[in-house]
């Protein structure tokens, strides 16, 4: 019987295949398809790992036989008798050759896979000794992993992620987690999965971001799916209603693989607007550039017809380091290469942003601590302030970077005064090292993210220091209406287009226009078409987004006359209920 599970449609689109549990304690585990001839080997390696666990295990008896009665520890015994009895289970090493001869999974997934079905057995055992068993099983498999890192797998680097021509691997994956971080994410940009779902997260959690920026079909927010959705399963995740099938009857399998074609169609449709200027019915031309989280994603830029970088997010560069942040060299070639990846095209770099729902790995820095309330506490600029080295390391990478070709430097979480001439006179004293140093160096136009809304209501502050403006619309609405965004608790307090929201940005636009200066919203709302013609008729000419939107907005664009829009936009701004007028 098909089961269906209610989130919220974070990435448009449908993705139909089997599905892969991952715990997310175990995402960093490396995901990829070996060759025929290579299942062999993988089978090998399996085995010594079992092998050196075994012995490792063996010679902690051992030690133990040689003490003498008194000091031997008959409970670490027993429990190191159950791991050994773990090791040789018939049924942990046949699912696991299963997975590499049957679906050329790689010995690490196959492995994880298997302790996902297993690990689903002890949780349904009524005996609470055998469930306790479950923490062994993961004990023992964690230590065969370990060892496994440091093997060499037969797979070259490069042939990770991608699929083979075999007919066992041909079956399209799906990724079921309780919960992933942007670093995790970022692991499958190059996946081979078709999609994903995951129990928690909210519509602009950095999760449900990085999604939309991979342009696969994804549900967030799910809540019990990794517990109802058991491994194999046939699912279908539909991306643009937030609803994932599990177990479909072949009807359903027909109707949503239809479905599936269509968006390939229109995504077909709308690739011949890359090279059409966006420019409204009324002439005005707008501004489209692109959000990036690495510096090879500025080839999609490209592809889709963005005329810049709105919005690198350089704090992707800082996760999954385990602890070992990037030093200025680095981070000076990631820059670059995003420079010139984008041949001449404007590239805004922001500084490091963690903190919230983008911690640092424990051991980085105090932003990768715990805090009470981790969104309120030390993040963004906050951080950067606090540890001077690291943003003078990152201000002079960005500077040198600006040598091949033009950058923005944009700062972001700014509130006070105080924090912008502490940030101003950091960015000089960058430059002055720089000078010392004899090193080449570029100049940047210097922008601040309004994000926070005691920035939106003290924008004449920021237009006496920068040259340009950008709304981060993500934190600008969750600390407007005292939501966490990456709560699935309260998503639907979330809303874009409350009077609030909505008067912050009329706000901030029109005055950034009477100055000169200027601005753009590189938050979800910039992607998001249904509000483009809003957008619009507030004034907004620059629009940053995931590559994967642009042409859909642009499409939008296209059919817009801003003079007939502004007054719509200002109705809507005085409404109790604008989102009743946003249908007119």
């Amino acid at each position: 019987m098909t089961i269906s599970i209610h989130g919220l449609a974070v990435s448009r689109g449908i993705a139909i295949g089997r599905a892969v549990i991952v715990a997310s304690s175990r995402v960093d585990v490396a995901h990829y398809f070996v060759q025929a001839d290579q299942v062999a080997s993988e089978i090998e390696r399996l085995r010594q790992a079992r092998n050196a666990v075994a012995e490792e295990i063996v010679k902690v008896q051992q030690s133990l036989h040689e003490l003498g009665p008194n000091d031997a520890h008959p409970e670490l015994t027993a429990l190191l008798d159950v791991h050994l009895m773990l090791l040789q289970d018939e049924q942990l090493t046949s699912g696991v050759k299963h997975w590499i001869v049957d679906r050329h999974y790689n010995a690490e997934w196959a492995l994880t896979t298997q302790l996902e079905v297993i690990a689903r057995q002890f949780d349904e055992m009524e005996d609470p000794y055998l469930r306790e068993r479950k923490a062994d099983l993961e004990q023992v498999v964690e230590r065969m992993l370990r060892f496994m890192r440091g093997v060499a797998s037969p797979v070259a680097p490069g042939e990770q992620g991608k699929p083979t021509q075999d007919s066992h691997v041909e079956v399209p994956l799906v990724l079921i987690a309780h919960d992933l971080s942007p670093a995790d994410m970022l692991q499958f940009k190059q996946s081979v999965f078709a999609g994903f779902v995951t129990d928690v997260g909210g519509k602009t959690s950095h999760t449900a971001i990085v999604a939309r920026s991979m342009d696969i079909p994804a549900v967030v927010g799910a809540r019990s799916s990794s517990q109802l959705i058991q491994q194999d399963d046939w699912v279908i995740i539909d991306g643009d209603a937030g609803v994932v099938l599990v177990d479909p009857s072949p009807i359903l399998l027909a109707e949503y693989g239809f479905k599936q074609r269509q968006g390939e169609v229109e995504r077909e449709r709308l690739s011949r607007l890359k090279h059409t200027p966006a420019v409204t019915l009324d002439g005005q031309k707008i501004e489209l550039l692109a959000n990036i989280e690495q510096p090879e994603d500025a080839a999609a830029a490209l592809k889709a017809g963005a005329v810049g970088v709105g919005l690198f997010r350089s704090e992707f560069l800082f996760m999954g380091r385990s602890g070992k942040l990037p030093d200025e060299e680095e981070q000076y070639q990631a820059y670059r290469r995003a420079v010139e990846g984008m041949q001449g095209l404007p590239v805004t770099i922001r500084t490091v942003d963690v903190g919230a729902d983008k911690p640092l790995d424990r051991g980085a820095s105090r932003a990768g601590e715990d805090h009470l309330n981790p969104a309120l506490g030390l993040r963004a600029i906050r951080w950067s302030l606090s540890e001077p080295s690291m943003f003078l390391a990152q201000l002079r990478a960005i500077l040198r970077a600006a040598a091949h070709g033009p950058v923005h430097l944009l700062i972001p979480m700014l509130a006070h005064a105080s924090e912008i001439r502490q940030t101003l006179v950091l960015v000089n004293r960058a430059r002055e090292q720089l000078d010392n140093g004899g090193m080449a160096y570029g100049h940047v136009k210097l922008g601040a993210m309004i994000e926070v809304p005691a920035a939106a209501l003290t924008i004449p502050l920021f237009l006496r220091y920068f040259d340009f403006l950008s709304i981060g619309t993500n934190d600008l609405i969750q600390y407007t209406l005292a939501i966490d965004r990456a709560d699935e608790a309260v998503s639907h307090l979330y809303d874009p287009v409350h009077p609030a929201v909505l008067q912050l940005l009329a706000s901030t636009i029109e005055q950034c226009r009477a100055k000169g200066k200027g601005v753009s919203v590189c938050g979800e709302m910039a992607g998001d078409v249904s509000l483009t013609r809003l957008l619009l008729g507030l004034g907004l000419r620059s629009f940053s987004m995931h590559p994967s939107q642009i042409l859909a907005v642009k499409q939008q664009i296209l059919r817009c006359d801003t003079t007939r829009l502004q007054a719509w936009a200002q109705s809507v701004l005085a409404a109790e209920d604008p989102a009743a007028l946003m249908t007119d």
